[in-house]
């Protein structure tokens, strides 16, 4: 089973940039569909974006326009580019392997690492 650790969370101003990177265990990443789900304090794990193994992507609502989500595969790693910051995004970002895509959202094997902290300031 492919294990996932998540990275490249901080500290950054509302209408900042950040990218966060899932690093991949093992010889390969092209054949799993992964996605990025987000948890804010006191609040439910949500899905944000997702990749699938024919690159397609797919993101939430409230995240569309806003975040890209691509990967590459040679590097083992499935990156989140995160733009236009918003206090809101404040969460513990996750990456998830896709047990399947099922209406536009990425559907966890629930295997999840530590997530990285990204936290919006004023």
């Amino acid at each position: 089973q492919v294990q996932l650790v998540e990275s490249g969370g901080g500290l950054v101003q509302a209408g900042g940039s950040l990218r966060l990177s899932c690093a991949a265990s093992g010889r390969t990443l092209s054949t799993y569909s992964i996605g990025w789900f987000r948890q804010a304090p006191g609040k439910e794990r949500e899905f944000a974006a997702a990749i699938g193994r024919n690159d397609a992507t797919y993101y939430a609502d409230s995240v569309k326009g806003r975040l890209a989500i691509s990967r590459d595969n040679a590097k083992l790693t499935v990156y989140l580019l995160m733009n236009t910051l918003k206090l809101e995004d404040t969460a513990v970002y996750y990456c998830a392997r896709c047990r399947y895509i099922v209406e536009s959202t990425c559907v966890p094997d629930n295997n999840w690492g530590q997530g990285t902290q990204v936290t919006v300031s004023s």
